[in-house]
């Protein structure tokens, strides 16, 4: 969870991500969205999708004129409220293209524009313009989230697994609470590329694991729904053992390895048959 300090980075992250996989799409809570982002997020070509809580305080706009509205949408107008200022967008819609280009390859940060636009000692027209389109944007999100259950199920299902993620990195930091103690900022980094690469070897021998669990359950010929699979997220920590000193004899250990390299599935039967 970020705070609105803090959400500006957010496009940062993900446009500098390195990963081979199409990201399309960036769930996030509350305090992660500001009318900023909504505009950036659609200008680079992502979607944002907020839980977003509160829906009633928000403020939503229309492109016409009340009357004309509520008689279209006699459910929906009402709610609302304002009117887009598309004169403003028009006006400055080169240069909010400029700006997404830069986002988009590279030649300047998310956070570094909103920062410049937001230190203006006076009110900056293509600020102001970015905000009217994220205004739009969050008016055309919120009515769609509004409208579609199956969208907000979705949603929450993305936030849960980046939360269980979460858990397994304060799982991982159990002994300073998930808190990183050092006083310097290279002390801290060292701390957070170790817990990564924790945090990383826990995620593949899990889903390797739940991998060759899934595919010896299917060989029996038992049932295994995929749509029930989407939804189980490898960021679990009851295989971890956190406490007391393990000894290991490396060639027993290699010596209880497959042909390819793993340990032997153990049957359901055998882990709950009784001792005799």
């Amino acid at each position: 969870m970020v705070t609105h300090r803090e959400a500006q980075y957010v496009l940062d992250d993900i446009m500098g991500n390195a990963t081979d996989l199409p990201i399309t799409e960036h769930a996030t809570d509350t305090h992660g969205v500001t009318l900023v982002n909504f505009a950036l997020f659609d200008l680079v070509g992502l979607q944002l999708s907020p839980r977003m809580r509160d829906l009633g305080k928000i403020t939503m706009g229309r492109f016409g004129s009340r009357p004309a509205t509520e008689r279209a949408w006699p459910l929906a107008g009402r709610l609302l409220t304002r009117r887009f200022d598309l004169d403003l967008i028009a006006e400055q819609f080169d240069d909010l293209l400029r700006l997404a280009g830069s986002i988009k390859f590279g030649q300047a940060t998310a956070s570094l524009i909103v920062g410049k636009l937001s230190a203006s000692s006076r009110q900056n027209a293509m600020a102001a313009a970015l905000k009217e389109y994220g205004m739009i944007r969050r008016t055309v999100y919120a009515a769609r989230y509004l409208s579609d259950e199956a969208y907000r199920r979705r949603i929450a299902r993305q936030l849960n697994k980046g939360e269980s993620l979460h858990a397994l990195r304060r799982d991982l930091r159990y002994a300073h609470g998930g808190a990183f103690r050092s006083p310097h900022l290279t002390g801290q980094s060292e701390q957070a590329w170790c817990l990564t690469l924790l945090t990383n070897a826990v995620v593949t021998w899990t889903s390797d694991y739940l991998g060759l669990a899934v595919a010896a359950l299917r060989a029996e010929g038992r049932y295994v729904n995929d749509e029930a699979l989407a939804h189980i997220s490898p960021a679990r920590s009851e295989t971890v053992n956190f406490f007391g000193a393990i000894s290991v004899e490396i060639d027993t250990e290699l010596a209880k390895l497959d042909a390819t390299g793993y340990r032997p599935l153990r049957s359901f039967e055998r882990a709950v048959a009784p001792p005799p």
